[in-house]
């Protein structure tokens, strides 16, 4: 599935999607339990003019995996940003994680990103192993760990391959939300001729 960039437009799927998370999965995400309302103050808090968030919509438009890239504030660490990943667990097994982390490193070396932060707690092994896949320096402190990858200079490969990447991702989106319409508006028109045939038969009796 197409990874697109999402807007403010997508705050509510977003929070949706965090929401939906079990306990253990927050924790992992978020490197505490993470209540309801830690989760929608986050989501709140979410900055889209400074920040980049991807996500990977299935065919209901339910976001089902989703990715935050959040750039240093600090002048001094311009140049640095942090990855930070969720994929429900009906859709792991599918590389959808590493498809994201891909995405978000190209992205951010297309932005002038120098270094890359992947900040998890020592027992997230899935987002430890996908860092070092990609070639991150992994240093353990007790129950936390850091991931440090230095990204490699965009190349005009690099931004035409993303930018392609976001019109597909664009099209897609689009094909699924009128895909859904439509099934919505059908599946609306069936209700109301079963309401009118149920009436009928009341009707007749």
């Amino acid at each position: 599935m197409p990874i697109r960039s999402l807007g403010v437009g997508h705050r509510e799927r977003i929070a949706s999607h965090l929401l939906a998370l079990d306990t253990r999965d927050r924790y992992l995400r978020f490197g505490y339990n993470a209540a309801d309302r830690n989760i929608l103050a986050y989501v709140d808090g979410l900055n889209f003019a400074k920040d980049d968030i991807f996500g990977i919509y299935n065919r209901k438009l339910e976001l089902i995996a989703m990715a935050h890239l959040a750039y240093s504030v600090n002048p001094q660490f311009k140049s640095c940003a942090e990855f930070g990943v969720s994929v429900r667990p009906t859709a792991r097994g599918r590389g959808y994680g590493a498809r994201l982390f891909d995405r978000a490193t190209m992205h951010a070396s297309n932005e002038g990103v120098e270094l890359l932060f992947v900040h998890a707690l020592s027992e997230n092994t899935a987002m430890l192993k996908i860092a070092r896949k990609a070639g991150a320096t992994v240093e353990r402190d007790g129950s936390e760990a850091e991931a440090f990858l230095r990204l490699s200079p965009a190349t005009l490969d690099s931004r035409v391959t993303e930018m392609l990447a976001e019109q597909m991702a664009q099209t897609d989106y689009q094909f699924k939300t009128q895909a859904k319409n439509f099934w919505d508006l059908l599946s609306g028109l069936q209700s109301v001729r079963q309401g009118i045939k149920d009436a009928r038969h009341k009707s007749a009796a």
